[in-house]
Order: structure tokens, then C-alpha cells, then sequence
């Protein structure tokens, strides 16, 4: 590490959301500028810095420093400070005023500005009014320039730094002060972990009462977040708590009880034991249990004999073809009689035949709108019904100025009838959103694979909504001739049930690889997505070739697999730009995932502007802006949306995913690694979710034992969820 001295001469480039600069620096002693590059958010025209870091030479940009740290110091020199007032940093102030102000002052113009501002109005052309507000915007800079060094010595990123200070403003020391865990309830992006070591450094104890409330607070949140719990027993909070704040449980049972007195969290009584839930997520739930049954109640059936509700459902098998298994006239029959149906099953069992006869007698009702919770599940149903689909957000008018949906209960949907595919993603709060912008007496048809892993986010909402038996669920189970010659079909329904798949080498849709170690399996892996597959069926590596992986860790975790398919089909290259962000290479051409809801990204599509990209979107990398470290990002419904550097966390490479992401998605072929792993992964829904992934074709990769093995374990963690509970009170 170097040390570099000089003036900053022009900010070249500055990105505002995550602090990331490039300046043109003249360097002490040397005639010529030179670039300093890195993350220097105060950084102003007409300082003199100390940078610390690397000279490096980049290929495209020449000689620059790439700054790790820095420090700088007011312009000292009449012409510096002149620089400094015109950069545009300060409102009303541009190149002449900078220059009448320090004409008038000389070098210590900025010393009036701090201390005597009301002697601006000496200067010609400067009244009181424009002398108020160049005063109020240079002390604005001030307290922000120190409020954002100050928490950048906690290790807080720009960005996030910028989020504390939009928040607090000049109170942003005095909270962090005063209760340093603030940041965890009121700032998104900001960690227990990260307050309690901002709260450490600051002297805080290891038993004060703002630690051991926001620890505890920590854990609810913590167990929706990572494993979908609405709630947590009572029990086990204190038991988590107590490990993850090293706290003696009665200091912790103490809390909690002050907790529920204050309302911070709800308790309530569920069977054997004492549910404790954020508040929110126990309003979610209420909320949808109570509006799943006041939908329900508010239809009044069509003024139709069963016999000729009968005669429709056969004429409108005649026109369109179809035969219509028992099962699925009894679904089309209850779309039409109740408030809320549910039709679940498998692959092969004529869900989508279901739906669209169902669209077309629902036709005579009024509107009907389909939906899907993500934008390849919404393809996919266009697609399937030859109706259009959208997304649930869109649906709902997603509006991400106000940080909500345009439609809910006093702007409800105009639509008559609305379906709802893959509902098994559905979590509680997009459920609760969905509720709220029905008009009583709108039919809600919810279609969904139950057997399959649950929501990413809280709740465990289909199943809750079966398992309650308030509401009509018709379950199809019959296998229809077509999809039963497919080995992928018979073989999920097989894992489903218990029982070993049929492992075929060559010639079928469905078959096993046999590779004993992980490397191998790799290998193997690398080898059918690159050059076996495509030659074999004709697929595109990139578009119809879907790997996935149980584990993100290991030799065939979705890391190592991603890393090793990267290099196979995308290597680097002359001319092909990329970018490191924490330790992750993206590069033009690059498979990319979006990893959570970013309801404010802006996206273009042909010329049409919408906000929005959401946890599951699968995208490729158009372009990568080496200077601004900045990425454009076209999805595979069109939508291209700009990444710098503050939101390149959401994004992860996708050559290989893990099974919980791909659900809601269909792809052409599915290779899926399965050597080990820890039992808890390797479970039977896991394989059944990802067999039932793929259209054409389905190769495993690995030991015929763990296989096995997979499909003995059904074991399902427990989601602590209430939600059938609540419907069965609401009855």
C-alpha cells in the first residue's frame, strides 16, 4: 500500500447512491493528472488529499490509483477554494459566484461560510435570501460530509451510510448514541450484528436493555427471513435468544414479557403452546384468514341446475376438444359455485386443461384476470392458456413512490374472476395484498402443486389453506395417457409417493448419470450443459439448460457449479468486459438472478417504464460499465434494468441455482448433482420440486444411493404458521 498527495482537479464521475468516484487528481510534485478511483463520496474539486493505495494501469483508462482509504483537507489556496465553491456542490453557488465570494473573502472564504454565513450579502448580487440559502446548503454539506465519515468508521458502507443519514439526518450521532439498535427496526439493510457492533464500540454493555430487546426482536426476524416462520414458541425464542445474545434465560423471559406488554411483539395461545409473533406478520395473517372467509361468503351461486352446469362444462369439452377426467369436472364445478377454490396435484394430472375450460365458462361472469407470482410463472401461463398473465405485483399496481399497491380495498380489481397459478409461492403478505384489492363477490381460483417446497418468503400458505378444511379444494391425482409415457411425470408421482424412481441410462426423459465422487460429478455436469445436451437434443446451454443444486456449498453447490459453468460457457476474454464485486466475477453474456424484491428498480421494455424486479427473475448481463461498475441487465420477459454498485448484491450468477429458486419455473432440460449432503436438504419434497422443474428432460448426476436416500426422507421442517388455525376461527 501506497500513500499519494495532491488536488483534486474535477470529479470526473460520481455515483451518488454508493459514493463510488473517479477524480482527476494533479499529484504533488508532478505536472500531469492522474485518475484516483474508489469509493470517495465527500470528495470534493479543489481539496487536497492523502489517498492511500495501489497505481495501477488499466488497460482501458491508463495510470490511475486504485484508493483504498483517504483523507482530505479544506482547499487552502485562493484558487482551490474557488474550485471547491463552483464544483456544484453548494446550491447557488456556480464559477461566478465562486469567484465574487472569494474576490471578496480570498482563502478564507470557507472560514465565513462555517462561521459568520450572514456575511455573504457584503458581496455584490448576493441578497439576503440567495445568502440563506447558500448558508443553509453549505452547512447541510458539512453535516453530512462529517455525520457520513463518522459512520463510515463503523465499516457502513456509502450506500448504507446514506440510507442512516437520510433517515436521521444531523440526529444520526445522537441516535447512535442514545440506542444504536434503532438502525436494526428503522433503517432496511442494517443488521442486529452490525448495530451491536457499532453499540460495542460505543460502550455499550453486553446486558443493556436496548440490546437485549432488539436481540430478541433479531430472532423473530431472523426465523422469517431464513426459514419462513410467521411465529416462533415461546420456548424456543428464549432458547435463541438467550445462545445469540449469550444472555441468561430469565434476563430473556424478562424481556419478552416487557415486549408483549409494550405490543412490541403478540403473544397468543396456540395449542400446547404460546405463539410470539412481530406484529406485522400477526396482522398478515389475520388479515388473510378474515378476508379468505369474507370472500368466500359473499358469492351467490349462478342460477344454474347442476344439470345444466353439467351441459356446459360438455359443450365446452366438445369446443375445445378435451375429455375431462371426474376429478376435473368436479374442479371446473366448484370454480363456479364457490367464493375460493383450490385445485392442487401433480405433473401430468390436467391442471392446465382444468384452467382453461374453467377461464372460458368463467367468461360469462365477467372479467377473469391470471397471475403468477413471479414473471416466468406469468409466461408460462400465458403460454399454457393462450390468455394473457401477469404477475401478482403488477396485477396489483405495484408503486414503488409510495412503497405499495396502487390496488387494494379502496382501489379493488374490476376483474370478476381471478386465478392464481403456482399459489404454493404465494407468502402471507403478497397473499394479504392480493385479498385486499378483491371486491366482495369477485371468485378466487388458487392453483398450486402443495407437495412442493413452500414460499421463500413467511407463511406456509397453500398447505395452511388446505389443511384448515374450510375451504373447497378439489385434488387431482389422475395421470393422463400423454403425460404418463413420460418417465419424468411417472417418476415425480413416484417420489412423491414414497417409492424409487425408474433410473433409466439412455432413451427416456429421465435418467441417472452414475458418478461416486463430487468432482466427477462436476465434471459431468460441465460436460452435458456445454456440449452433450445441446448436440443431443438441440438446446441452448444458456436459455434451456437449467442446473440445480441442493447445497450452495461444497464441490456441487450452486457456488462451485456456477464458478466452473461460467468459465465452460462465458470465459473470459479480450474485449469481453467484466466486474469483481465481492469476489464474484460478472461478465457480459453472464446468466444472472435477482436474490430479493427490489420494488424500486426501474426497468425499460421497448420503450415501456415500469418499476420493480423481483427475488427469482432470471436475466443475462447486455453490458458492464467497468468505470461506473455498473451493469445493464436484460430479463427473459424484456424488461432491462441498470445495476451499480449498491445493488449488485441482489444479483448472483445462474448457470446454477438452488431448487428453492427455481420454483415457479420450467425449463426445456434440468441437470440436478446429487452425491451427499446433510439431511436436512436432501429430503424428498427438494427432489420432488426439482424433477417437476423440467419440461423435456431430467438428468441426475451422481450416487443411484443418495437418490434413494432422498426420496426415504420426507422429512419436512416444520414452518410455524397459524393461518389454517385462523380460518377455521373465522368459519
Amino acid at each position: 500500500m501506497s500513500k499519494f498527495e495532491g488536488v483534486v482537479e474535477d470529479i470526473v464521475f460520481r455515483n451518488d447512491q454508493n459514493g463510488w468516484t473517479v477524480a482527476a487528481v494533479k499529484l504533488d510534485g508532478d505536472r500531469n493528472r492522474i485518475s484516483a478511483v474508489g469509493v470517495m463520496p465527500f470528495l470534493s474539486t479543489g481539496e487536497h488529499a492523502i489517498f492511500d493505495g495501489e497505481l495501477t494501469d488499466h488497460k482501458d483508462y491508463g495510470r490511475q490509483i486504485r484508493v483504498t482509504s483517504y483523507e482530505a483537507t479544506r482547499p487552502e489556496t485562493k484558487s482551490g477554494v474557488e474550485r471547491f465553491l463552483a464544483s456544484g456542490l453548494i446550491r447557488g453557488v456556480g464559477p461566478a459566484t465562486a469567484k465574487l465570494i472569494v474576490d471578496y473573502f480570498g482563502k478564507r472564504a470557507l472560514d465565513v461560510l462555517e462561521s459568520e454565513p450572514e456575511r455573504l450579502m457584503e458581496v455584490d448580487g448576493i441578497g439576503p435570501k440567495r445568502a440563506a440559502m447558500i448558508a443553509e446548503s453549505f452547512a447541510a454539506q458539512n453535516g453530512m460530509r462529517n455525520t457520513l465519515i463518522y459512520l463510515q468508521n463503523y465499516g457502513l458502507s456509502p450506500s448504507l451510510s446514506m440510507k442512516i443519514y437520510r433517515a436521521f439526518g444531523e440526529m444520526t450521532e445522537s441516535v447512535l448514541r442514545t440506542n444504536p439498535y434503532r438502525l436494526v427496526d428503522e433503517i432496511d439493510g442494517v443488521g442486529f450484528r452490525t448495530a451491536d457492533e457499532i453499540a460495542m464500540s460505543l460502550g455499550f454493555g453486553r446486558e443493556s436493555e436496548f440490546r437485549l430487546r432488539s436481540g430478541v426482536k433479531y430472532v423473530l426476524s431472523e426465523a422469517a427471513n431464513s426459514a419462513g416462520h410467521m411465529y416462533l414458541p415461546r420456548s424456543l425464542l428464549v432458547q435463541k435468544s438467550a445462545e445469540i445474545l449469550n444472555a441468561e434465560t430469565a434476563q430473556v423471559e424478562r424481556v419478552v414479557d416487557a415486549l408483549v406488554l409494550e405490543d412490541a411483539v403478540v403473544a397468543e395461545r396456540m395449542g400446547e403452546e404460546t405463539a410470539i409473533y412481530l406484529p406485522r406478520f400477526y396482522r398478515a395473517e389475520c388479515e388473510a384468514a378474515r378476508l379468505l372467509i369474507q370472500l368466500k361468503r359473499s358469492i351467490r351461486p349462478p342460477k344454474l341446475t347442476e344439470a345444466q352446469l353439467a351441459g356446459q362444462i360438455s359443450a365446452l369439452e366438445a369446443e375445445l376438444g378435451v375429455s375431462l377426467c371426474d376429478e376435473q369436472r368436479q374442479a371446473a364445478t366448484a370454480a363456479m359455485l364457490e367464493g375460493v377454490c383450490i385445485i392442487t396435484g401433480g405433473p401430468g394430472t390436467g391442471k392446465t386443461t382444468s384452467i382453461n375450460l374453467i377461464i372460458r365458462m368463467m367468461r360469462q361472469l365477467g372479467d377473469v384476470e391470471l397471475c403468477a407470482p413471479t414473471g416466468r410463472a406469468a409466461k408460462r401461463m400465458s403460454e399454457a392458456t393462450g390468455c394473457p398473465a401477469r404477475t401478482i405485483h403488477r396485477l396489483l399496481e405495484y408503486n414503488g413512490e409510495q412503497q405499495g399497491f396502487v390496488r387494494n380495498g379502496d382501489n379493488p380489481l374490476d376483474a370478476r374472476v381471478v386465478i392464481v397459478d403456482e399459489t404454493s409461492m404465494v407468502d402471507i403478505f403478497l397473499m394479504r395484498s392480493l385479498l385486499c384489492a378483491l371486491r366482495p363477490g369477485t371468485r378466487l381460483l388458487l392453483v398450486g402443486d402443495v407437495d412442493q417446497l413452500p414460499s421463500v418468503g413467511a407463511g406456509n400458505v397453500l398447505k395452511d389453506m388446505i389443511a384448515s378444511g374450510v375451504l373447497r379444494v378439489v385434488r387431482l391425482t389422475e395421470i393422463f395417457r400423454q403425460a404418463g409415457q413420460s418417465q419424468i411425470v411417472m417418476n415425480a408421482h413416484r417420489i412423491n409417493r414414497g417409492e424409487y424412481p425408474e433410473i433409466r441410462t439412455r432413451g427416456t426423459d429421465f435418467f441417472l448419470e452414475r458418478r461416486q465422487s463430487a468432482s466427477e460429478a462436476a465434471a459431468s455436469v460441465v460436460a452435458l450443459v456445454r456440449t452433450r445436451l445441446p448436440k443431443y437434443m438441440n438446446l441452448d446451454s444458456l436459455r434451456d439448460i437449467q442446473v440445480m443444486a441442493p447445497m450452495k456449498r461444497g464441490d456441487v453447490g450452486v457456488y462451485a457449479l456456477n464458478a466452473l459453468l461460467q468459465q465452460a460457457l462465458n470465459p473470459a476474454s479480450q474485449g469481453v468486459p467484466e466486474l469483481n464485486h465481492g469476489g464474484v466475477v460478472f461478465r457480459r453474456g453472464d446468466k444472472v438472478m435477482q436474490v430479493r424484491n427490489n420494488y424500486d428498480l426501474t426497468w425499460d421494455r421497448s420503450g415501456e417504464e415500469g418499476e420493480g424486479v423481483f427475488n427469482g427473475d432470471i436475466g443475462y448481463i447486455l453490458a458492464v460499465d467497468r468505470k461506473a461498475r455498473a451493469l445493464t441487465v436484460e430479463f427473459d420477459d424484456g424488461r432491462v434494468a441498470e445495476y451499480d454498485e449498491s445493488l449488485l448484491d441482489d444479483l448472483e450468477l445462474a448457470y446454477c441455482m438452488s431448487v428453492h429458486k427455481s420454483q415457479g419455473s420450467e425449463f426445456e432440460a434440468v441437470v440436478l448433482p446429487l452425491v451427499s449432503g446433510p439431511p436436512m436438504l436432501m429430503t424428498r419434497n427438494l427432489l420432488y420440486t426439482a424433477v417437476t422443474r423440467a419440461k423435456r428432460l431430467a438428468v441426475l448426476v451422481g450416487r443411484e444411493g443418495c437418490v434413494r436416500a432422498m426420496v426415504d426422507n420426507n422429512h419436512i421442517t416444520r414452518r410455524y404458521s397459524a393461518l389454517d388455525v385462523r380460518l377455521r376461527g373465522e368459519r
